[in-house]
């Protein structure tokens, strides 16, 4: 008996070590890594920016706000101007309705609302399925005589133009106020991802969330948030 009590103190001193060493292991691989991966997210914040917002000559990221949308989550907004010309904005915009949970994107839009192009930042949804959404809403290109998703940034500067005619999953050039963007099982007038109707539905609820967001609590033509008062009777909750 008296071997193993005095075991016992041994044994949680071993574990209380063995702890504190990985423990601090951890801490200190997390303070190695943690510059390097804000570092990548910001690359990848500012390569998304350019993508869905081409010739611009600010800084974007310099200028970003926030604004809320109607369901409580923040969008941040990096207006982009040539000189004084403010020739699109940037909006970091989500949706938790995905098969997997959240799917963030970044969409560009023109000061009149309509969609320059767009990036899928992070998602989790079935590989092979709903991954398609990185192409799938833009330009088919005509590949030895098929038509495939669109690849390349605006694939308009190639000869093939947004929105156009026949193209029916693609939302670049169309503007969210004058086309439905609902998957076409839904009533709408976009095309839903073969077999990922669910991611669908998601990505274009992101797409609609920035549109929405951005032009009921903005003024476009500034980039200036809109003020609301309601004393005076102002409504500071977007229509549906």
């Amino acid at each position: 008996m008296g071997k193993r009590a005095s075991s016992l103190p041994n044994m949680v001193l071993t574990l209380l070590m063995i702890t504190a060493v990985a423990g601090g292991s951890l801490g200190f691989v997390f303070q190695m890594t943690k510059a390097p991966i804000e570092a990548a997210a910001v690359a990848k914040q500012q390569e998304a920016i350019q993508l869905v917002v081409p010739d611009f000559d600010n800084d974007p990221a310099a200028e970003m706000y926030e604004l809320t949308s109607s369901e409580g989550f923040p969008l941040k907004v990096f207006p982009a101007r040539k000189g004084e010309e403010l020739v699109g904005v940037a909006i970091e915009t989500m949706s938790n309705r995905g098969f997997s949970g959240e799917i963030k994107i970044m969409v560009g839009l023109k000061p009149d609302g309509s969609i320059i192009n767009y990036q899928v930042l992070e998602h989790r949804e079935t590989p092979g399925l709903g991954t398609k959404m990185d192409d799938w809403f833009k330009p088919a290109v005509v590949v030895e005589g098929r038509k495939e998703p669109g690849t390349r940034l605006l694939d308009g500067f190639f000869g093939i133009k947004a929105g156009e005619s026949g193209d029916t999953k693609n939302i670049l050039g169309k503007h969210p106020g004058t086309t439905r963007m609902v998957v076409k099982q839904d009533g709408g007038e976009v095309d839903a991802i073969t077999a990922a109707t669910i991611t669908s539905r998601a990505f274009l609820h992101a797409v609609e969330v920035a549109y929405t967001t951005y032009t009921e609590r903005t003024d476009a033509a500034s980039s200036a948030t809109t003020q609301y008062n309601e004393e005076e009777g102002g409504d500071n909750e977007p229509v549906e």
